[in-house]
């Protein structure tokens, strides 16, 4: 059978953060168009530091299949705005003018999540369809089982249930891309149009190969069980819980736990982090610990999970995936997650290792002593970490996300076509 002809359909990539997985997503996108003729050409809007970074990797033999739109400072700023409903509708302005300007086939959001104001509302792009990523749904969290949300978190998922019905009415919107894997069921139960909802793999990134760059395989002491939390360190993310928890261990387990914090801290916190880290340092001197205050590159961050026994997920009750999960699973290292949420779901169904209440330091310390005493390797199932990994590769995921455009521009056109012609 002959293949079929390349796609004609050009897809408008927007993006206007920087920060998290924008460079590594839109790399995967890239990467992906370059390798397959048949895919989907790509325009990507983004903040010009970004643009400038990803078209240095992008392959000459794509360049007619690939280009970049760098936003204005003005843009920029708008999008990230403080008051999210500023920004909201700031991205969704951005988004339609450049349709237009571009003359690409249709938009596609990196992330969906703020949009699902504006679009609630109706608004379109000038009858251009809209796709994206929806990072964070918890509106199906009781299914997850024991979830008992406070008044907050009761009154967020109220209104994302009211902005999610009304989003999914509007004609522009074509597909929704869920993270969540459990997410596009409960959609179809209880929406309208719940069929534009689709689950998406979050992409594992690949390995990097040895650099000069990777850190040294001293850097934790030898002897003890090593706990790693790397990223970006905000309260959020859970290192002050983890000091927290490191103070209420028996002295005997202090002494075999080695500790390492590897990411920048979050000004925010940096203060309550040193007397922590002050405190532990008095009331468990044979205990481990180092915070490296920086932004590591992808080399040292795989020789670290590496080198490290048990990794560290201790969100503070935090809606949406993880990379951290993928990052342990194909290294085959057991996580300590919260259990709340999708990455409390996903790291009992797929066997990855323990799941806490993370907001209690006291459960959290209860937890680290079990892995210490038990070996943290029997609390892993690394058959199924390897498929968990492997079923969320970067090429899957930008095939995905490309021929879901493909496909909501041709569905679009089709629809276009069924209206009755106007007199």
């Amino acid at each position: 059978m002959p293949s079929s002809p390349p796609s004609k359909r050009e897809i408008l990539v927007f993006e206007p953060d920087v920060e998290g997985h924008s460079q590594e997503w839109l790399q995967h996108l890239v990467d992906f168009v370059a390798d397959n003729d048949q895919a989907a050409a790509i325009a990507v809007l983004a903040p010009p530091a970004l643009c400038a970074t990803l078209s240095r990797a992008m392959p000459t033999v794509a360049d007619h299949r690939i280009r970049f739109i760098a936003m204005t400072p003005r843009e920029v700023r708008l999008c990230g705005h403080r008051s999210l409903s500023l920004a909201a509708f700031a991205r969704w302005w951005v988004m339609r003018r450049y349709l237009r300007r571009s003359g690409a086939d249709m938009g596609f959001f990196l992330c969906l999540d703020l949009l699902s104001l504006p679009l609630a509302f109706g608004l379109g792009t000038q009858g251009k369809p809209l796709a994206g990523i929806l990072f964070r749904p918890s509106v199906h969290y009781a299914a997850f089982g024991d979830y008992r949300p406070g008044l907050g978190e009761w009154l967020r998922d109220l209104r994302k249930d009211l902005l999610y019905r009304l989003m999914l009415r509007n004609p522009a919107v074509a597909t929704i891309l869920s993270l969540d894997p459990f997410f596009p069921a409960h959609a179809v139960d209880h929406y309208r149009h719940g069929d534009k909802v689709q689950a998406l793999p979050d992409p594992a990134h690949p390995a990097a190969g040895a650099t000069d760059a990777a850190v040294s395989t001293d850097v934790i002491p030898p002897g003890r069980v090593a706990f790693l939390l790397f990223g970006y360190l905000t309260e959020r993310k859970g290192p002050l819980m983890v000091l927290d928890a490191l103070r209420l261990l028996p002295p005997r387990v202090a002494a075999r736990v080695a500790v390492l914090f590897a990411g920048r801290v979050d000004p925010a916190i940096r203060d309550a982090i040193e007397s922590r880290r002050e405190a532990l340092a008095r009331e468990q001197p044979d205990l481990w610990l180092r915070i490296d205050d920086r932004r590591l590159d992808q080399a040292e961050l795989d020789n670290l999970v590496t080198q490290s026994a048990v990794i560290l997920a201790p969100y503070q009750r935090f809606v949406g995936s993880s990379g951290v999960l993928l990052w342990a699973a194909r290294a085959g290292r057991p996580v300590l997650a919260q259990s709340f949420g999708l990455v409390g779901r996903l790291t009992r169904d797929h066997r990855l290792g323990r799941v806490a209440d993370s907001s209690d330091p006291v459960k959290l310390a209860a937890e680290i002593q079990h892995m210490v005493d038990g070996g943290p390797q029997s609390f892993i199932d690394l058959s199924s970490a390897a498929e968990f990994a492997a079923s969320r590769t970067p090429q899957r995921f930008a095939s995905q996300v490309l021929a879901c455009a493909d496909d909501s521009v041709a569905g679009h056109v089709l629809a276009d076509r069924a209206l009755p012609a106007r007199s």
